[in-house]
């Protein structure tokens, strides 16, 4: 049967959007992987971080199911012409998303069956270079720039119960009484080791900080 065909669940990392991870199945990832990089529509292209060899394609699904569960928000949902799409790629650090590998192994005791890929040093340097770009290209997030002003309230998108609000014109919050950066009051609720980009994690009148901002340099742009 085919679903008793072997493959691999894998974990797809791509420069152009560092902040997120493709998780999916393949019989043959390397061939997914030069499928995907056949588009011109990312400016870098993806690269395997890690899979895991299983014994069934539904595999993946029940792993897209279980992070759902722990999460629903890490999961990259939209809406388009009134068409919800939910895809696979998940807000979360290839490392994060490799421990959820390294767990299910352990627990099926499989290890042997888990491998982390090593990048290539051309790889590396064009990974180097997208978080420079991304860098420079986001370092001079203002509330201020964006029509946030200050002692407005955010919500922390993965959980609306907890409200921050706006300390000064630049890029700190008040979170029960303390000051703190976007950015770094995110990794801490998030309970993650990696660094994260504060402003896809907290929204304000609906919208993540992050969209708003996007929307308008793209409304200044034009």
């Amino acid at each position: 049967m085919d679903n008793e065909k072997k493959g691999y669940i894998y974990i797809l990392t791509n420069p152009s959007f560092p902040d997120y991870v493709k998780i999916g199945y393949a019989d043959d990832v390397v061939s997914r992987v030069k499928h995907l990089n056949q588009t011109e529509c990312t400016p870098y292209a993806f690269r395997i971080y890690a899979t895991y060899e299983v014994e069934s394609r539904l595999t993946d699904i029940k792993l897209h199911t279980m992070i759902d569960k722990l999460n629903p928000e890490l999961r990259s949902r939209d809406e388009i012409d009134g068409k919800k799409r939910v895809r696979e790629f998940y807000s979360m650090s290839a490392e994060d998303a490799y421990q959820i590998f390294e767990a299910m192994a352990e627990i099926h005791g499989t290890t042997n069956k888990l491998r982390k890929w090593t990048i290539s040093k051309s790889d590396a340097k064009q990974e180097e270079t997208a978080k420079i770009i991304a860098k420079q290209k986001r370092e001079k997030f203002e509330f201020a720039k964006i029509g946030i002003p200050v002692g407005s309230e955010l919500e922390f998108i993965h959980d609306r119960s907890i409200k921050v609000t706006v300390a000064d014109e630049k890029r700190r919050v008040f979170y029960n009484g303390e000051e703190w950066t976007l950015s770094a009051l995110a990794k801490v609720l998030l309970k993650r080791n990696s660094e994260v980009q504060g402003t896809l994690h907290f929204s304000y009148r609906g919208e993540t900080i992050s969209d708003l901002r996007d929307r308008l340099e793209d409304d200044n742009a034009g």
